[in-house]
Parts: structure tokens; C-alpha cells; sequence
């Protein structure tokens, strides 16, 4: 049972991580802001790392499968 859900969660984060970094970069290439009332780099950045991160994240629950 514990396969199921380390599948799930994997896929809910992989799907994430991956949708906030084309996210990220869309907004990045037309020049707009990732976050409003934020600094530009420091939200790109940390959009970009918590997107890494969620990669991550769901390729180690993968593993546990």
C-alpha cells in the first residue's frame, strides 16, 4: 500500500515542480513579474528553487516505490 502512495505523491510533486518552473520561466521571458510587491530577483529565484526542489522531492518518491 505504502507503493500507492509514494506513487501519488510523487507525481503530485514531480507535476508541480515541473508547472511552477515552466511557470517561472514564461514569466520570466515576456518580462513580467513572477510575484507582485516582490523584488523580481529575489521571487524568480525563489520560485525556481522551490520548483527544484518539488523536482526533487517527487524523484525521491519515486524511488521508494
Amino acid at each position: 500500500m505504502e507503493h500507492v502512495t509514494a506513487a501519488f505523491a510523487g507525481t503530485a510533486f514531480a507535476l508541480f515542480g515541473a508547472a511552477l518552473l515552466v511557470w517561472t520561466g514564461a514569466r520570466t521571458l515576456h518580462r513580467a513579474p513572477v510575484a507582485h510587491g516582490v523584488s523580481p530577483v529575489a521571487s524568480t529565484a525563489l520560485a525556481t528553487l522551490f520548483g527544484v526542489t518539488f523536482l526533487l522531492v517527487g524523484a525521491w518518491c519515486f524511488t521508494r516505490v
